[in-house]
């Protein structure tokens, strides 16, 4: 059985999925016609190395990879690199294991933690114009996403968390963000885990993203008890058309 349910591995295995152009060992390449502007490059790295890479088939026919024997994911990249395709900075993509998940759903609710809603409208302006311009951007926690939960201490919001659906499958991707004074604490970890009871409730997977080098968001990954799924990097948006 799988460490991660059915409906994560088969979202990652259908958007990898298409016509097999290259495969080895470690590595493979599919072309699949139905790739978005914003993702008709895509890898995806395993923790145990193995890669898989698809992509549009015009650009399959321009690289000529189906009739290639002399690639890796290190050359794919550098091929892509050359032709002015780079990927976008990867991203860890964390989810719960099926024995996480059910130990978070065991879970009593933690204290000082509770869902928020329009009526917090003032309380999340106020904990927005605590926050950086630059926390904001990264975290993209907004009080209109799908689910928002907040830590609350005397009467003031310190760290927010929200999720929406991702790309129209049964996930959902989160974001958050702790006021830097709050910051250290355990708020962090309490409010993710949290909202991602809340999901998991509703028929959801958990999704938790941060940049490779982002080393505080690795450590609340690791504290909230999710598990690396693996690597992934989309098309950069500063690509050439």
């Amino acid at each position: 059985m799988s460490e991660f349910s059915k409906t994560i591995t088969d979202y990652w295995q259908g958007s990898f999925l298409g016509n097999t152009l290259y495969r080895d060992d470690v590595f493979t390449i599919a072309a699949k016609p139905d790739l978005g502007e914003e993702s008709r490059v895509m890898v995806l790295e395993y923790p145990d190395g193995r890669t898989l890479a698809v992509l549009t088939p015009v650009l399959a026919e321009r690289f000529d990879f189906a009739r290639r024997q002399d690639l890796s994911a290190a050359r794919f990249r550098q091929e892509l690199n050359e032709a002015g395709l780079p990927l976008h900075g990867a991203d860890h993509v964390f989810y719960f294991s099926q024995a996480g998940k059910s130990a978070l759903l065991r879970e009593a609710p933690a204290e000082n933690v509770r869902r928020l809603t329009e009526k917090d409208s003032n309380l999340f302006a106020e904990f927005q114009a605590a926050a950086s311009e630059q926390d904001l951007d990264n975290a993209y926690v907004e009080l209109g996403h799908w689910a928002v939960f907040g830590a609350i201490v005397e009467g003031r919001l310190v760290c927010a968390a929200s999720m929406y659906p991702w790309d129209e499958a049964q996930i959902a991707d989160l974001g958050v963000l702790t006021l830097e004074p709050f910051r250290g604490r355990g708020m962090a970890r309490k409010v993710v885990r949290a909202i991602c009871r809340h999901a998991c409730e509703q028929g959801y997977e958990p999704q938790y993203r941060c940049q490779l080098d982002n080393q505080a968001s690795v450590a609340l990954a690791k504290a909230a008890g999710v598990t690396l799924f693996g690597q992934w990097a989309p098309i950069s948006p500063d690509a050439a058309g």
